[in-house]
C-alpha cells in the first residue's frame, strides 16, 4: 500500500474535495509543484490552472482554481480556492467565448479598456480550457 496524504480543496462556496492521495500537482505562482506524502511545510499562492489529485489505486482527479492559497504540511494539503470546480463541470462553450472576448477587448486599441482585468480573463479562460482539453485526453 503506497503512502497517502490527506487533501482538503475549498472555496469561499463549498467543500470540493476531501480525500487521501498518493501525489498532488498543483498552479503554484512560480511553476506547477508536485507533492507527495511528507512533503516539507510551505505556504505558496496559487494561479489559475489545474489541481490533480491522484488518489489511491491511481485514479485522477482533476479541479479548475482560480487562485488561492496552496498550504502544505507534511500529511495534508490544503487548497484554499477563490473559486473552485471539477474540471468535468466546466463549461467549454463559456470558457471559449470568455477568451474571445477578452482577446477581441486586447486587439482593439481604440477601446478604454482595463488591460490588466482583460489579461486576468484571458488567462483564466485559457487555464480552463486547458484543463477541459486534458480531462477529454484522459476519457480518450
Amino acid at each position: 500500500m503506497a503512502m497517502t496524504i490527506h487533501v482538503d480543496i475549498v472555496s469561499a462556496e463549498a467543500d470540493i474535495f476531501s480525500g487521501l492521495a498518493e501525489i498532488i500537482f498543483a498552479p503554484a505562482q512560480k511553476g506547477e509543484i508536485g507533492i507527495l506524502p511528507r512533503h516539507a511545510p510551505l505556504l505558496t499562492p496559487l494561479k489559475h490552472g489545474e489541481v490533480r489529485v491522484r488518489k489511491q489505486g491511481g485514479e485522477e482527479e482533476s479541479f479548475y482554481v482560480s487562485g488561492g492559497m496552496l498550504e502544505i504540511q507534511p500529511h495534508v494539503v490544503t487548497v484554499l480556492a477563490d473559486t473552485a470546480r471539477r474540471a468535468k463541470d466546466l463549461d467549454e462553450a463559456a470558457a471559449m467565448e470568455a477568451k474571445q472576448r477578452a482577446e477581441k477587448l486586447l486587439a482593439d486599441k481604440q477601446v478604454a479598456i482595463d488591460y490588466a482585468r482583460a489579461q486576468a480573463e484571458l488567462a483564466e479562460a485559457m487555464a480552463q480550457l486547458q484543463a477541459i482539453n486534458r480531462l477529454r485526453k484522459i476519457r480518450s
